[in-house]
């Protein structure tokens, strides 16, 4: 849970075979057996009660027995090997980090031969994919406390120097999940080499210092980088004692909402309606519900374009390598891949109105325009370039 300023309500329900944890009365039962601690008589870690089996039900829910009477069939155990393989994770204390080095200078050229497509020159974001800096992290830190209370109003800040605690996830998420169309694939030094580059984007300190290009970063200082908001979240979950924080926060109710467990009838009063103040009434550029396509002579790119304008492959081009190489370019996400002449034949094959369609709002992996906010022409010139290069 983020530290919020302003109360928030909190609700949580835990479901766990014949048993369950809910929020749904403000006192406890006794006649279903409600508890407010488990059999081993610790305290419910989310601050509510868990309830036995009792008449068929579980505090207010009845049971499928017959389902619960089924034989569940759970494998067998993992071996070493596969419990190896899959504990990949690098925890906030440094444990499961691999050794490796790398600096800025050396991250800012892996930056942009595979992240610069999806998140922009200097991580600045675009197209649906996240920013990963705005810039100083320890200034920007403090617009998370903003509110939008006016049109013109800005609001907070949200990217990994101002909002993240730890700097472990970010190791962790760019070698298991990035780049998008091809996880896995960095080398250990490459992720340091990232990581040491983000860190300069977000102009972040270690040891007092400010990250400098030529700064290495490696295994035994990556997770000191000082994060402005190392405490923004509650609870602390970080540790041996994790659960047992957490447990302690959730079951003291002035930690949230308005300081008393209540389900019903906790608010007093009549219930003042606020309408919309701030109202959205003009975009740009205007909505719109037409799907007409432009009229354009060229079925693909690579005819004779003259009379429609002879750039027309050359902005394809462009297109795609901006937007649609990084999926497109290899077939390891699954999409026809750039020169592969047998799926672009059995793609091309629905007819093009059907291929554009598709591309425009999205099928299977592809999200919707390709993650892009192209319009309607563009998104056909990147595929008419594709096809014209795939023949």
């Amino acid at each position: 849970m983020f530290k919020s300023y302003r109360n928030i309500l909190f609700g949580a329900a835990l479901i766990a075979g014949a048993s369950a944890t809910l929020l749904a009365n403000a006192d406890i039962n006794a006649n279903t057996g409600g508890s407010k601690k488990y059999t081993n008589g610790k305290l419910v870690i989310d601050g509510g009660a868990t309830y036995p089996e009792h008449n068929g039900k579980v505090g207010p829910y009845y049971i499928n027995k017959k389902a619960h009477s089924l034989a569940i069939n759970n494998g067998r155990p993992a071996t070493p090997n596969e419990i190896k393989a899959w504990d990949i994770d690098v925890m906030p204390d440094g444990t499961g980090l691999p050794k490796g080095h790398g600096t800025a200078e050396e991250g800012e050229e892996v930056y942009e031969a595979k992240c610069l497509s999806c998140h922009g020159d200097f991580g600045s974001g675009g197209g649906g994919y996240p920013a990963l800096s705005k810039g100083n992290a320890y200034e920007l830190h403090k617009t998370l406390k903003f509110q939008r209370t006016t049109p013109d109003a800005d609001g907070p800040v949200r990217v990994f120097g101002t909002y993240w605690p730890r700097a472990s996830t970010l190791w962790w998420y760019i070698k298991t999940g990035m780049p998008h169309p091809a996880p896995l694939s960095l080398s250990d030094d490459q992720v340091y080499a990232l990581v040491a580059y983000i860190y300069t984007l977000n102009e972040l300190k270690l040891n007092g210092e400010e990250i400098e290009e030529d700064t290495e970063i490696n295994q035994d200082n990556v997770l000191k980088v000082d994060l402005p908001n190392k405490d923004g979240f509650v609870p602390n979950i970080d540790g041996p004692k994790g659960l047992e924080n957490t447990r302690a926060y959730f079951n003291d109710y002035k930690n949230y909402g308005n300081g008393t467990r209540c389900m019903h009838d906790c608010f007093k009063g009549e219930p003042k309606i606020l309408p919309i103040q701030i109202e959205q009434k003009t975009f740009l550029p205007p909505l719109s519900e037409k799907r007409d396509l432009p009229k354009n002579p060229c079925w693909i790119a690579s005819c004779d374009c003259e009379a429609a304008g002879s750039n027309a492959n050359a902005e394809g081009k462009k297109i795609y390598e901006a937007s649609c190489a990084v999926c497109h370019g290899n077939d390891s996400m699954g999409a026809p891949d750039l020169g592969n002449k047998e799926a672009w034949a059995k793609v091309m094959k629905q007819g093009m109105d059907t291929v554009l369609k598709n591309a425009i709002n999205g099928k299977n992996a592809m999200p919707p325009r390709g993650g892009t906010d192209l319009p309607d022409d563009k998104i056909k010139a990147a595929i008419e370039y594709m096809y014209s290069k795939s023949k």
